[in-house]
């Protein structure tokens, strides 16, 4: 279907990826509209843009469109999709859908466990003529969408429920195949690891982080690939603050060619790998001195060692939520306290999902080592049923501190338990790890 003027009704418009493919798809020409069950600054961003957008859902908004997309949560029985079924109208889910959005373009597909919206923004700051749709909000264009009418599309791809598959990759840069998601694949770790190669098979061209175990293992793939080993190919590492901005500064030599060094915001190893992936696929198309200088606009994406405050104390939002995460941040947070001399360290969890906490158990208690303290909230469930999970015993060698919400007033963070405070913190480094609401309550309630 050619998308130019044709009217298209997003499902669940508020969600991340699909916010992205509307805000994409009006880029292209199409006629958008959208729903959703509340308002949310999504939302609110995207009427701000001109795109009609109902709260909630109804049967009104479906009116004759060409085409309705919906979100994954979205079910057969939702109001609209009945309606758009009575008006013959064909309806597709976000994954069905992303082939022939995504069909005639040369996309430059970031897919991994890990890392894979750092990667995709860093690549996007660097391409910065080609669209770009990312699972999280760039802070170089403050959106997860550069919509541009271009043939060139910079794509997050997503393995949690295996739309990777229908992206149409020309390039396929993986940061790692670490297992999640896995209730996708039947917890079956060969269906994962399938999945992964025949998005690699896809592509054109593959660049992958060959010291993950299983990426490191595949050979033949019918096509070709770069294999970044970054133990022997990053040279050089080191970090430094510069107008009060942590950066990353590194030396890239892979399969024998010196790409030169490069500079990048955020702190760490992990950010270095990401970089160096992106650079990677940059190369292919620019030249390295053009790589450089654009790897510059990149300034982090929201909610990624998201410092929110420098003064008095430096609060800090991160998304990790997966003991790999939570333990390459802490590294991180390590490194930047040795550059400012900032102490102490407080972390504040707010632990995602019982089946997560429960998948990586030991991985949880283990990774907060390194912090002062630490600072536990009630389990973000996302619907999920609670599982019984003794985290006093558990985490009892931090010493914990159990609260119910946090509240930020000024620069200081209120802990609260039964509705009254028990501390005030307000000195340190404050870095708060959720995929939850926490965002909001360490922003202000924004």
């Amino acid at each position: 279907m050619a998308l130019n003027g044709k009217k298209i009704h997003f499902i669940g418009i508020g969600g991340i990826g699909i916010s992205a493919l509307a805000k994409f798809l009006r880029a292209q020409g199409a006629e958008v509209s959208g729903s959703d069950i509340t308002e949310g600054c999504v939302t609110k961003e995207l009427k701000q843009i001109g795109i009609k957008v109902s709260i909630p859902h109804t049967k009104d908004a479906i009116c004759g469109q060409d085409l309705v997309i919906h979100s994954a949560i979205i079910k057969s029985e939702n109001i609209e999709v009945q309606e758009a079924h009575k008006q013959g109208i064909p309806v597709l889910s976000r994954k069905e859908s992303l082939k022939m959005i995504l069909g005639d373009k040369e996309v430059f597909a970031v897919a991994g466990a890990h890392g894979k919206s750092t990667t995709t923004a860093i690549l996007s700051a660097i391409l910065k003529d080609a669209s770009a749709l990312i699972g999280a909000e760039s802070k170089e264009f403050h959106s997860n969408t550069r919509a541009l009418k271009s043939h060139r599309v910079i794509f997050e791809a997503d393995e949690s429920d295996k739309s990777f598959l229908e992206c149409n990759p020309f390039c396929a840069i993986v940061t790692n195949a670490e297992p999640e998601h896995m209730e996708t694949y039947a917890h079956d770790l060969g269906q994962f690891h399938k999945a992964y190669k025949d998005f690699l098979k896809l592509s054109k061209l593959c660049i992958l982080n060959a010291e993950d175990s299983f990426l490191g293992s595949l050979e033949d793939l019918g096509n070709p690939c770069i294999r970044f080993y970054p133990s022997k190919d990053l040279r050089s590492i080191s970090y430094f603050v510069e107008n009060g901005i942590p950066k990353t500064r590194f030396h890239l030599v892979c399969e024998g060619k010196d790409y030169g060094e490069f500079s990048v915001y955020g702190l760490g190893e992990h950010i270095a790998i990401d970089a160096s992936l992106a650079v990677l696929a940059a190369a292919q198309i620019l030249p390295l001195e053009e790589i450089s200088k654009n790897i510059q606009n990149y300034c982090g994406i929201k909610k990624r060692f998201d410092i929110l405050t420098h003064s008095p104390c430096v609060i800090i939002d991160d998304y990790a939520h997966h003991p790999t995460e939570i333990t390459a941040t802490i590294k991180a947070l390590q490194k930047y306290q040795e550059l400012t001399h900032i102490q102490p360290l407080t972390a504040i969890w707010q632990p995602h999902k019982y089946s997560r906490i429960a998948d990586n158990l030991q991985g949880f208690v283990d990774c907060f080592a390194g912090v002062d303290k630490l600072v536990i909230l009630p389990v973000y469930a996302v619907g999920e049923p609670a599982i019984p999970i003794d985290f006093s015993t558990l985490f009892a060698k931090y010493q914990p501190l159990f609260v119910d919400s946090i509240v930020r007033k000024g620069d200081t963070l209120l802990l609260l338990k039964d509705n009254q405070t028990l501390e005030c913190l307000d000195n340190g480094i404050l870095v708060g790890f959720n995929a939850g609401n926490l965002t909001y309550a360490l922003r202000g309630g924004i």
